[in-house]
């Protein structure tokens, strides 16, 4: 599709990439309750995958989403700018203007109730934080205007918690007793998005322990899964998703865990502009795929968004996670009726 010579509306300052038949072919052969997206989508490397021609990041940014919710594999896509500053219900709103009744969102909660540090701009830790995991912080500044404007738009309300400082991993059955308080409080609130899920990621392998899998349970939230360097791989998180099932997934494949777990820098300076595969990792792709196609296979849904930073181009990576989904589905099938 060409960008109009003169849009109808800001929103149609960005043109979506022509749609390839075979891969609307491979949209259609998922099961609906599976939502593959990306984290964000201002950049301009793609071009060609996402976009019909370049354009700077900051008009991507603002009015890029329309564009981007045309692609056949991309329904969903995490609000990451949510984690540094507050969304207001005004903002969520206009956002969720911008796509299909069938687009659903998932949204980071302010680091203002999941990070335990007050940060400077350098994101060095200033002072501890006095509202980290607040219930009364998190419904005000979160789940109340995530409701409030995304409305069945919402799809995951996730509670991704930073890194602690290393000192307070002692404290850490008090700090699970604050976060089944936070959990409890908001675990009705999405009756008002009758779709939406509660989830919690953490950055410390440290959370990972019987009492933070009951906790979870008694609260009815589900793990985060977070492929990340800093975290265990996938296959040493997946006992707090077999501990939690059924129910739903929600995952998010953040950076190649080649790079180390403060390698996001080093691994920007490699991927960008993000158009191409540079470090595929089949065996993290096949493992998520056997996962994806367990629990949508069970009618349970499943929200997965890869960032750039994953194996070099976001897009690229939905495409092939996606063929890894529809292969296994296949062979499923085949042998059910073999």
């Amino acid at each position: 599709m060409q960008t109009a010579l003169f849009p109808d509306s800001e929103n149609d300052l960005v043109g979506a990439a022509t749609r390839e038949p075979a891969v609307s072919e491979l949209a259609t052969s998922l099961p609906p309750h599976l939502r593959l997206g990306t984290s964000s989508w201002h950049y301009p490397g793609w071009t060609g995958l996402v976009w019909d021609r370049d354009y700077p990041a900051e008009i991507l940014s603002r009015h890029g989403l329309p564009a981007y919710a045309q692609h056949p594999l991309l329904n969903t896509v995490c609000l990451d700018r949510g984690l540094y500053r507050p969304l207001t219900t005004t903002q969520f709103a206009a956002l969720a203007a911008q796509v299909p009744d069938a687009f659903r969102f998932v949204v980071k909660a302010p680091g203002l109730v999941t990070d335990a540090l007050q940060r400077d701009a350098s994101g060095r830790g200033k002072q501890v934080n006095e509202d980290f995991l607040s219930p009364a912080r998190a419904r005000q500044d979160f789940v109340e205007p995530a409701l409030a404007g995304l409305g069945a738009k919402l799809g995951v309300l996730l509670f991704q918690i930073s890194p602690l400082p290393s000192s307070w991993w002692k404290q850490m059955p008090e700090l699970l007793a604050r976060l089944h308080t936070l959990l409890h409080s908001v675990r009705h609130l999405s009756e008002r998005a009758p779709d939406a899920i509660v989830a919690v990621e953490v950055r410390d392998p440290q959370w990972l322990t019987p009492q933070f899998t009951q906790i979870l349970r008694d609260t009815g939230t589900t793990y985060g899964l977070g492929l990340h360097a800093k975290m265990p791989p996938i296959a040493e998180q997946l006992p707090i998703l077999r501990a939690l099932w059924p129910g739903p997934l929600v995952c998010r494949w953040n950076l190649n865990r080649l790079h180390g777990a403060f390698g996001y820098e080093e691994a920007k300076r490699q991927y960008a502009p993000y158009d191409r595969i540079v470090d595929p990792d089949p065996e993290t792709r096949a493992i998520l795929a056997k996962v994806i196609a367990g629990t949508v296979g069970a009618g349970q849904p499943a929200y997965v968004t890869l960032g750039n930073k994953a194996e070099g181009s976001a897009p690229l990576s939905v495409l092939a996670l996606a063929q890894a989904v529809r292969g296994l589905r296949a062979a499923d099938s085949a042998g059910r009726s073999a």
